[in-house]
C-alpha cells in the first residue's frame, strides 16, 4: 500500500509539470504567433482604455487643478464648505465599483434610458464612457493631492519674488507637473484592469476573430468559464506585459522631470 501511494506521488507531480510546460509553451505560441484574434482583442483594450484615459484627463487634471490650488478657499464659511465637499466628492469617487458604474452607464443607454436613442450600448463608445467615469476622479484625486503638496511654499515663494497670482499658479503646477503623470500611471492601470464595468456596458461580443467589445480582461473572464486556463494565462500574460510596457515608458518620462 505504502509502495503504491510513493508511486502515486512522483505520477501526480510529473502530471503537474507536464500540465505546467503545456501551460508555458501555449503562452508563447500565442504571444508570438500573432494571432489575429488576440491582436484584435489587445488593440481594442488599447483603443478603449486610452481614449478613456485621455479624455479623463483633460477633465479631471483641470478639476484636480483648481481644488489643488484653493480656488475655493476664503474666509467664508460657504467658501470653505464648498471645498470640502468638493474635496470629499472626488476622495469618495475615487473607489467607485466598477460594476456599480457599469449598471448605471448600461441603465443610461438601455434602449428604455434617456440615452437610449443614441444606441451606444454594447460598443466600444460604451466601455469608453463607463472607464472615464472611473478615471475622471482618480485623475481628479491624484492631481489634486500632487498639486496641494507644493501649492503653499511654491506659491508663496512665488509672490514674495513679485510674481502675479496666475504667475504662482503657473509656478505651482511646473513644480507638480511629475504628480500630474503619477495620476496618468494610476489611472490607466485602472482603466486597462477592469472588468465589471465594460463587461456589462460593452457586451463581450466577438464575431469571428474580430473584437467588437472583447478585451483582454472579458476574455479571460470568457476562457476560464469555457475552462481553457492556458488561453487565460495567456491573455492575462498579455495584459500584465503591455501594462508593464507603458507604465514603465511614463515612468522613465517621470523619472527624467525630476532630475531637471
Amino acid at each position: 500500500m505504502i509502495h503504491r501511494l510513493e508511486a502515486k506521488i512522483p505520477m501526480r507531480g510529473l502530471l503537474l509539470e507536464n500540465s505546467l510546460l503545456e501551460v508555458l509553451l501555449h503562452v508563447f505560441h500565442l504571444i508570438f504567433s500573432v494571432d489575429p484574434e488576440v491582436l484584435n482583442i489587445t488593440l481594442l483594450s488599447l483603443r478603449v482604455s486610452g481614449t478613456a484615459v485621455f479624455i479623463g484627463a483633460l477633465i479631471g487634471v483641470p478639476i484636480g487643478m483648481i481644488l489643488g490650488l484653493g480656488r475655493f478657499r476664503g474666509k467664508q464659511s460657504f467658501m470653505h464648505f464648498v471645498d470640502i465637499t468638493l474635496r470629499s466628492i472626488v476622495n469618495t469617487f475615487m473607489g467607485l465599483p466598477p460594476v456599480v458604474v457599469g449598471l448605471v452607464v448600461y441603465l443610461l443607454l438601455s434602449t428604455s434610458g434617456p440615452l437610449g436613442p443614441l444606441e451606444l450600448l454594447y460598443t466600444p463608445s460604451a466601455m469608453i464612457i463607463t472607464q472615464l467615469i472611473m478615471v475622471i476622479p482618480i485623475i481628479a484625486g491624484v492631481t489634486m493631492s500632487a498639486v496641494g503638496s507644493v501649492e503653499g511654499a511654491v506659491r508663496e515663494k512665488a509672490l514674495s519674488l513679485g510674481a502675479t497670482d496666475r504667475q504662482a499658479a503657473w509656478m505651482v503646477l511646473r513644480e507638480a507637473r511629475m504628480g500630474l503623470l503619477t495620476a496618468i500611471i494610476v489611472a490607466f492601470g485602472a482603466a486597462i484592469s477592469e472588468v465589471g464595468g465594460v463587461l456589462i456596458t460593452g457586451g463581450n461580443i466577438m464575431i469571428g476573430t474580430r473584437s467588437v467589445t472583447r478585451t483582454l480582461t472579458t476574455a479571460i473572464v470568457v476562457e476560464v468559464n469555457l475552462g481553457d486556463f492556458a488561453k487565460a494565462i495567456s491573455l492575462g500574460v498579455i495584459l500584465l506585459s503591455m501594462a508593464f510596457a507603458i507604465n514603465l515608458v511614463l515612468t522613465i518620462i517621470q523619472l527624467r522631470g525630476t532630475k531637471r
